[in-house]
């Protein structure tokens, strides 16, 4: 058994974004068979419920608060420096001391820090093994959404600049490195790059199950979830609502659910369109549903709403860009159209086929519960960190 000291940007609960799915798993996958210290970045106060049920997956957990003044501070600092504005944004002294007291005091055997937002805090400790999770490649997240920065554009490009440089600088602070799909390895600059590990997200099919469909009707034809503040869900959700659902015949209704939706989405509701915000038991929101569909063209990583919806043998239709790192069999466990006249005969035909509609969610199903597994990925990365 070895002591590992994770640390990351965010407080991983509740469970209403990606990053924090995965480093959530992950420390309870580890916490199996090692001494887990969990240490979290945290920019607001934290409920004492959320504490509580972290405290279950990990044997210790710190959170250390940032303050906002100086996260505002360091965002104006930034503008003079090479870093990425994210690295500056989750950056504090006074929060890497408290790190440093943690680490001699811990002693711990390896440090795991999540995402390159964390690395300023820990790549300076020689005499630890340290691991970096890029998760995505976040640089290419941020190129493919340069031409949607509006007004913001010259920053946006900036930060895709600064994020390739500083992809490439950590790599030789950390002695491994892993990555959530090939697809999100190939775009780090570095000419080491394959050392990188890919470790993909799982799936928990025994909570995500379709014998949840008799606790909810189907009253919605399509659904989309989501972060609906994060920038690539925004613009899937306005392409389905203005470019693919004016395609469809009007009775069609949508639901869009999800936490922290943006004044854009909140602004699609209408008699067709439903927009729920956070959702306590996500499971509902896909089982009310007929069709998952997933028109995202920005953005990087794998995505683990195509996973919950197809665990809960909900029939999906994506694009080519999200199953780059999903790697589905197309037409056979889910379809993949790129244009909103292509996604709109998709989802026609799967509406008005109730046999179709449960074979692809069937075999959508069968392709994650055999493909992601969290015991799986857990038992990859321990065999990364403590190698």
């Amino acid at each position: 058994m070895s002591k590992i000291l994770v640390v990351t940007s965010r407080v991983p609960y509740p469970l209403d974004k990606g990053d924090k799915l995965r480093i959530y798993h992950q420390v309870k996958e580890l916490s199996k068979k090692h001494t887990v210290l969990l240490c979290c970045l945290s920019e607001g106060t934290v409920s004492v419920d959320d504490v509580s049920h972290l405290q279950t997956i990990c044997n210790r957990l710190e959170i250390i608060k940032l303050s906002k003044v100086k996260t505002v501070f360091n965002l104006v600092r930034a503008i003079w420096s090479e870093k990425p504005f994210q690295v500056h944004y989750f950056y504090q002294k006074k929060a890497h001391r408290r790190i440093r007291e943690i680490i001699r005091s811990f002693k711990p055997d390896y440090i795991y820090g999540q995402l390159i937002r964390t690395a300023e805090y820990v790549k300076n400790e020689h005499h630890v093994s340290k691991t970096i999770d890029y998760m995505d490649a976040f640089s290419k997240g941020m190129e493919r959404r340069i031409d949607e920065g509006g007004w913001l554009k010259p920053i946006v490009r900036s930060e895709a600049k600064r994020l390739v440089r500083y992809e490439h600088l950590v790599f030789d602070y950390f002695e491994k490195h892993t990555i959530i799909s090939e697809e999100d390895r190939n775009f780090i600059f570095h000419q080491n790059r394959k050392e990188i590990v890919v470790i993909p997200n799982g799936i928990d099919v025994d909570f995500f199950k379709p014998d949840v469909d008799s606790l909810a009707n189907k009253k919605y034809d399509l659904i989309f979830v989501g972060n609906m503040s994060y920038a690539p869900n925004v613009k899937a959700v306005l392409f389905l609502v203005n470019e693919v659902l004016p395609l469809l015949d009007k009775s069609i209704s949508v639901l869009i659910a999800g936490a922290s939706p943006s004044s854009e989405v909140k602004a699609l509701e209408s008699r067709q369109v439903s927009v729920s915000g956070w959702v306590e038991d996500i499971r509902m929101a896909y089982a009310s549903a007929k069709v998952f569909v997933a028109p995202l063209f920005i953005g990087t990583g794998l995505q683990n709403k195509l996973l919950e919806a197809m665990a809960m043998e909900l029939p999906c239709v994506t694009t080519p860009l999200v199953n780059k790192s999903l790697k589905a069999r197309e037409g056979e466990n889910i379809f993949i159209e790129n244009t909103a006249s292509e996604i709109a005969l998709r989802v026609r035909e799967l509406l008005n086929d109730d046999v179709l509609r449960r074979e692809l969610g069937r075999r959508g199903r069968s392709f994650v519960s055999e493909k992601y597994s969290w015991k799986e990925s857990g038992e990859k990365l321990e065999n990364v960190i403590c190698k």
